[in-house]
């Protein structure tokens, strides 16, 4: 029988230890490390690769690190996650951070490969911020004003920026809800958080034009690509500085072929309005190109029959009875996900 194990991280438990209690109900299983961008995605590529999570503060940011054979990945933590649907644009909010950040792994390490994930930081810059971070500068507006220092720019200088990245193949990663997102007009990133947020339209028009401007500065036509809009204009940045972008399970899946009869995953809760997120419908979507079921066992469930079944699911178990309003399948222990994965298992196996 062959199966595979690719949980998100479940609660307390990184996606390697998740794996590995999944894989004792399933001696020889096929077990990959997977996390989102903003959930997990550094922590998941350094136990994927076998090597050392690192951590730096840079300008009140914390950053995560990893190394191995010519790659790097990093990528931000320790701040207040990107904010909720409805919220305000962060106007002044910069990436330079990220920028610096970036910059300085490439001079010390030269790696052939930088996996960058984006969902740290809660800005609407398109990015400049980070090119400038890089060694970008520019002439009008400023690049590290966020957003609203991009009102005036006239010209942007990237010869720096290119040196810098010169033979590195650059990966931008972003949630799976975000890679198509759009980063202009009615479908774009402004006009769809501002008018969310009920912000003044004439303030939104502006910010618009200048994201616009800004693209047309560094990369013309650039900014129609899907993903473009992912993580406050991140997406863009990467693309136009010769990169591309990418999921957390695109990545850890990669290479995992469909070859199974069962797929595993797991969450932390498992609900209707998340459905699990990234990892648990990559599961599914893999799974389906196998013509095998996929389960999920979760700390809590909390999402019907009929549901699961839309999204490739065919069943799902929770390690916990349910507290509705108030979940608690993020402080989930080994051992009784233990007890749950070799009560399932017993049914999942021919």
């Amino acid at each position: 029988m062959r199966v595979l194990i690719c949980p998100d991280r479940m609660g307390s438990l990184s996606s390697a230890a998740a794996g590995r209690v999944l894989a004792s109900g399933w001696p020889g299983a096929i077990t990959r490390t997977v996390g989102e961008a903003g959930r997990g995605f550094v922590e998941a590529t350094a136990d994927g690769w076998d090597t050392v999570l690192q951590t730096a503060a840079l300008d009140g940011v914390v950053l995560e690190s990893a190394r191995t054979a010519g790659s790097v990945v990093l990528g931000v933590t320790g701040v207040d996650p990107p904010s909720e649907p409805g919220s305000s644009i962060p106007y002044e909010a910069s990436s330079f951070v990220l920028g610096q950040a970036i910059g300085a792994l490439v001079a010390e390490h030269r790696p052939t490969r930088l996996l960058v994930d984006l969902a740290g930081l809660d800005v609407h810059d398109a990015g400049a911020g980070l090119i400038a971070g890089l060694g970008a500068h520019s002439s009008g507006g400023s690049l590290t004003g966020g957003a609203a220092g991009l009102t005036g720019l006239t010209a942007v200088h990237l010869d720096a920026v290119r040196s810098l990245l010169a033979g590195v193949e650059l990966v931008g990663v972003v949630p799976t809800a975000q890679r198509d997102d759009q980063l202009l007009g009615l479908r774009g990133i402004t006009s769809r958080r501002g008018r969310a947020a009920d912000e003044d339209a004439a303030m939104l028009l502006a910010v618009d034009a200048a994201l616009q401007r800004l693209t047309e500065l560094v990369a013309p036509g650039s900014a129609a690509t899907p993903g473009a809009g992912a993580c406050g204009g991140l997406g863009w940045t990467m693309m136009a500085l010769g990169g591309r972008l990418a999921t957390g399970p695109d990545l850890g899946l990669a290479g995992a072929g469909d070859e199974y009869d069962l797929v595993v995953t797991g969450c932390g809760v498992f609900d209707f309005v998340a459905r699990g997120g990234g990892v648990v419908a990559a599961a599914a979507e893999r799974a389906a190109a196998a013509l095998a079921p996929c389960i999920v066992i979760a700390g809590e469930v909390l999402i019907g029959a009929r549901e699961m079944r839309t999204m490739g699911i065919e069943a799902a178990y929770a390690v916990r009875e349910s507290n509705l309003d108030a979940p608690t399948g993020g402080d989930l222990a080994a051992a009784e996900l233990t007890a749950t994965v070799t009560r399932v298992s017993r049914s999942w196996r021919w």
